[in-house]
C-alpha cells in the first residue's frame, strides 16, 4: 500500500492510480529549515510489514537526485532530512538536479530484506522511471540495487537520467565503466565518496597548516564511505589511529594497517577480528568519538554526534561522512568549544557530484580525471569555508548552506 502528500495537499492527496491516503505529517528539525519538501511518500509491504518511504525534496530540470537506505527503525523524518541534504549537496556543487531520498524499515540483514528492496522499487517505479536517480545509502550497495533493477527491467539505477540521453546505450555503457573501473582501494564507484571525503580531510589540515605524517584521524565505520575515506588518509600518509565497525573500536597510536583490515572485511562492511593484530586495541564502539585525534569522520550512521555524546569529542576537525551525521544541537555545542563541523553536503558530496559528471559525460572510468576534478572541487570548497572562520561566526554549516538558494537551470541534457 501506498499513500503520497504533495505541497498544499495536506489532507487531500494526490490522485494517482493505485495511490491512496495521506502521509506523516511534516518534518520539523532544529536548526534546520522547515521547508516543505516537494513530495513525500510512505509504502508498506503486504508481505513483511515493512515500511518505506521516498521524500522528493526539489525537483531541477524535472530530476532529483539521493540513494536508498534500508535498516531497523528508519522513519519519514530521518529520510526528509536527508533528501534535505541532498539537496544542499546538489546546490552546493552547481549540478543540475534536485535532491531525493529513499528509505525502507527493514534489517539490511534479513534473509527477506533483497525482495523487500525489490518491492519497494517496484512501488516506486513511476518516480524511478522519470524523476528520481538513486544510488546506494546506508544498508544497500550499488550491485544490489542494479541487480534489482535488472530484475524490475530498468538498465541501472540512474535510469530516469539514462532514458533523457541521445543515445542510451552509450550513456548507460559509460556509466558501468565508470562504477566497475578498477582503481586503488577497489571500483572507482565504491571509493569515489570515500576519496572526496579524503580529500576534504586534508584540505582542513591543510588550512590549519598541519603536518599530514603528523596528523591523526579516527574513523567511525568502515562501509563504502568511511572505508573510502580511511584507505585514501592513509595512502595520503595521515596516520589512521581509529577504526570502528559494529563490533568496535580498534585502536593503534603507531596507526593502522588500513588496508590489510579494510581487506578483510565481511558483506556487512564488518572487520574480521581473527585479522586484528595483537597489538591492537580493542575498545568499545563508541570510544572513537572520544579518541585524542586530530580529525573524527563519523561515516556510520545519521545522528551519531549528539548533545548526550559531544561532550566526550575532542578533536579539533570533524568531517562528516555520514549524512546528518551530527544533530543541530551537537553542533551548536561543539561550534562553542572551538570545534569545526565541516558540513556532510560538502564533504561527502563527492559520490553524488561525481555520478553526475560521469551521467553528463564529464568525466569518464579514467580515475586521474575524476580524482584531479573531485580533489580540486574539494580542497577550494573546504579552504574556503574554513580559511577564515571563526567559532564566533556559529557553525560552518551556516556558512555553507545554499539549500534555499533559488536555482534557474535547464532541464538536463545527457548526450
Amino acid at each position: 500500500m501506498t499513500s503520497i502528500e504533495m505541497p498544499g495537499t495536506a489532507g487531500h492527496p494526490a490522485t494517482t492510480p493505485g495511490v491512496t491516503g495521506a502521509s506523516a505529517s511534516p518534518t520539523e528539525v532544529p536548526g534546520r529549515t522547515t521547508r516543505q519538501p516537494y513530495l513525500r511518500l510512505h509504502w508498506e509491504d503486504d508481505l513483511t510489514g515493512a515500511r518505506g518511504y521516498l521524500v522528493v525534496d526539489t525537483l531541477v530540470g524535472g530530476l532529483a537526485t539521493g540513494g536508498t537506505r534500508m535498516r531497523a527503525g528508519c522513519t519519514m523524518r530521518e529520510v526528509e532530512d536527508l533528501a534535505r541534504g541532498m539537496t544542499r549537496k546538489t546546490a552546493a556543487f552547481d549540478l543540475p538536479v534536485g535532491g531525493a531520498k529513499g528509505g525502507i524499515d527493514f534489517d539490511p540483514k534479513d534473509p527477506r530484506a533483497v525482495d523487500v528492496l525489490a518491492r519497494y522499487f517496484q512501488a516506486m517505479h513511476p518516480f524511478l522511471d522519470r524523476h528520481w536517480v538513486t544510488a546506494e545509502d546506508l544498508g544497500v550497495t550499488q550491485q544490489l540495487i542494479d541487480d534489482v533493477f535488472a530484475r524490475l527491467g530498468m538498465r541501472q539505477s540512474y535510469h530516469a537520467a539514462i532514458e533523457r540521453s541521445a543515445n542510451c546505450a552509450a550513456t548507460a555503457e559509460r556509466i558501468y565503466r565508470g562504477l566497475g573501473a578498477q582503481v586503488p582501494g577497489g571500483l572507482l564507484g565504491d571509493v569515489i565518496g570515500g576519496y572526496g571525503v579524503a580529500q576534504a580531510c586534508l584540505a582542513a589540515a591543510s588550512v590549519r597548516d598541519w603536518d599530514i605524517e603528523r596528523t591523526c584521524v579516527a574513523v567511525q565505520g568502515v562501509g563504502t564511505m568511511g572505508g573510502g575515506a580511511a584507505w585514501y588518509l592513509h595512502e595520503a600518509g595521515m596516520r589512521v589511529v581509529a577504526l570502528a565497525d559494529a563490533a568496535g573500536t580498534l585502536y593503534d597510536p603507531a596507526g593502522l594497517d588500513v588496508p590489510a583490515l579494510l581487506q578483510s572485511r565481511d558483506r556487512y562492511g564488518e572487520i574480521d577480528r581473527d585479522a586484528v593484530p595483537t597489538r591492537v586495541q580493542r575498545l568499545d564502539r563508541d570510544a572513537v568519538l572520544g579518541m585524542d585525534v586530530d580529525v573524527l569522520v563519523p561515516a556510520a550512521i545519521s545522528y551519531a554526534i549528539t548533545a548526550e555524546n559531544c561532550a566526550q569529542i575532542t578533536a579539533p576537525v570533524i568531517v562528516e561522512a555520514a549524512n546528518a551525521a551530527t544533530t543541530a544541537d551537537a553542533e551548536l555545542d561543539l561550534t562553542a568549544r572551538g570545534i569545526a563541523v565541516v558540513p556532510d553536503f560538502v564533504a561527502n558530496a563527492g559520490a553524488v557530484a561525481w555520478a553526475w559528471w560521469l551521467i553528463l559525460g564529464e568525466v569518464d572510468e579514467r580515475a586521474e580525471t575524476s580524482f584531479l576534478r573531485l580533489g580540486r572541487a574539494m580542497t577550494t570548497k573546504v579552504a574556503e569555508l574554513m580559511a577564515d572562520w571563526s567559532p564566533s561566526d556559529g557553525p560552518l554549516r551556516w556558512a555553507a548552506d545554499v539549500s534555499d538558494v533559488v536555482r534557474d537551470v535547464p532541464a538536463v541534457v545527457v548526450p
